[in-house]
């Protein structure tokens, strides 16, 4: 029998819960039971489907202060970050309700190619059983975002959450559960993705592979999905560039909250910001002043905005990746001061375009400000990097506003707002290295499903 997998508070390092681990013999036998899980699915209506995932929704609405409290606990989110996670949640899931009713083909008009005699459509069917493998960062709408579409549209499902914040997916599927969806249906692996996740990925069972996490995995994954369906999203540095005709106080006070919500574990945080020359300094100020008013500490304390980062090696990887920086002779504007896994928030400028810290995905609290001679420089900058998944560029102008969005090579490009925006119904996915395809219910199912033609020959 496989270790018991010990899931830790990572502001305390207390031991949460333990967990029975699978393992590639039990995947084998839970990938089994998901085939028969897939007939059972076909044969539920689609208004039905749509029902049990509203009924989920209602159901986690009602619990929503118990989800909370379980990411705080397992992931480290502020109270109000975890409360906002679960009423995204509860969108997800009824944005894949109004997905499951929608699901449609159309008629294939067989008389245009000079074959008046036949009729025909295509259906969307469901693709088949989906493994879904998801990150510690957003471990319950993030498994929605994968979990509705994915019942939505037929399909049987197996989740493999990140083994150090699994218990907000589980609670999710037993969710799920209760509102109708069958057991065989929906099911939930446990272990380290080199073990578990590599035999979902590599078993010939799942027709659809889809995976949220860092870029390293996500192209191992590639080369061991074999002929699957493939949907990817893989993280970046996302960049906000700044204008002089600029809102300067906006862009500051939603920074505060782009560059450092969730201790910046996000994958659209705002790690890089580039700043026209002559409101560089103007700029930095207000960051300055914003930022260092953040509140650290206990994230079960409701007045708290900054709290942990998800383990202390990754606190250790973070300021290592600073100290280099400083190296180079990048200037630290705000020193974040560490207790144990929770880190202030930094702010370093005149950064190296190939330091880390503008190069690689941060995940940390921590935000670079580097000025630029204009607009063609910043689209230069933003674009010398492997990422692309959100951008931003804060200006009046909108004829800047129009070249930045054609220039910037990212899945998503905001005006005046900042790249870590998101809701739960828009296109959401990245070019380059950050991915394939696109996430959001009434695009994920796409993804999710197949077209299959139905000809008559009536002559």
């Amino acid at each position: 029998m496989a270790e018991k997998l010990k899931v830790f508070n990572p502001y305390d390092n207390s031991v949460i819960a333990e967990l029975d681990q699978d393992t590639p013999s039990s995947v084998a036998s839970k990938l089994a039971l998901a085939r028969n899980g897939l007939i059972k699915m076909r044969d539920i209506t689609q208004q039905r489907r749509s029902e049990i995932l509203n009924r989920a929704a209602e159901i986690i609405k009602d619990r929503s202060e118990e989800f909370a409290r379980t990411l705080v606990l397992e992931v480290g989110k502020t109270w109000r970050e975890a409360s906002g996670e679960a009423a995204r949640c509860v969108n997800t899931l009824r944005l894949s309700a109004i997905e499951a009713m929608k699901l449609a083909g159309e008629e294939v008009p067989f008389s245009s190619a000079n074959h008046p005699n036949k009729q025909g459509f295509y259906r969307r069917v469901p693709c088949g059983v989906v493994a879904a493998i998801t990150p510690f960062n957003f471990p319950l709408n993030l498994v929605a975002h994968k979990l509705g579409p994915a019942l939505a549209a037929g399909c049987s499902a197996l989740l493999k959450p990140a083994s150090v914040t699994p218990l907000s997916g589980i609670k999710l599927v037993e969710a799920l559960h209760e509102a109708g969806v069958p057991k065989e249906a929906l099911q939930v692996v446990i272990g380290p993705g080199s073990t578990v996740g590599n035999a979902l990925v590599t078993s010939p069972v799942p027709r659809m592979v889809t995976f949220t996490g860092s870029k390293a995995v996500g192209e191992e994954i590639t080369r061991h999905v074999g002929l699957k369906k493939i949907a990817l999203e893989l993280g970046s540095n996302s960049a906000v560039v700044i204008l002089e005709d600029g809102d300067l106080e906006r862009a500051a006070k939603r920074i505060r909250i782009g560059g450092y919500s969730l201790a910046g574990q996000v994958c659209i945080s705002t790690q890089r910001v580039y700043v026209e020359e002559g409101v560089y300094q103007p700029f930095l100020d207000l960051l300055v002043s914003e930022v260092s008013t953040l509140k650290t500490g206990n994230p079960l304390d409701e007045a708290t905005e900054l709290g942990p980062m998800i383990e202390e090696k990754e606190v250790d990887r973070i300021l290592s990746w600073i100290d280099e920086a400083k190296s180079a002779g990048s200037e630290v504007v705000l020193e974040g001061k560490r207790e144990g896994s929770v880190l202030g928030p930094w702010i370093l400028a005149k950064v190296p375009e190939d330091a880390k810290l503008i190069k690689m995905e941060a995940f940390a609290p921590v935000v670079v400000v580097n000025p630029v001679r204009d607009l063609e420089d910043a689209i230069e900058r933003v674009n010398a990097t492997c990422y692309g998944l959100q951008g931003a560029v804060f200006t009046r102008d909108l004829k800047k506003a129009f070249r930045a969005c054609d220039g910037i090579d990212a899945g998503g490009v905001l005006v005046n707002e900042i790249p870590t925006f998101r809701v739960d119904l828009m296109p959401y996915g990245g070019m380059k290295g950050s991915g394939l395809g696109r996430e959001g219910p009434a695009y994920a199912i796409r993804e999710m499903t197949e077209e299959k033609l139905y000809l008559f020959d009536l002559s």
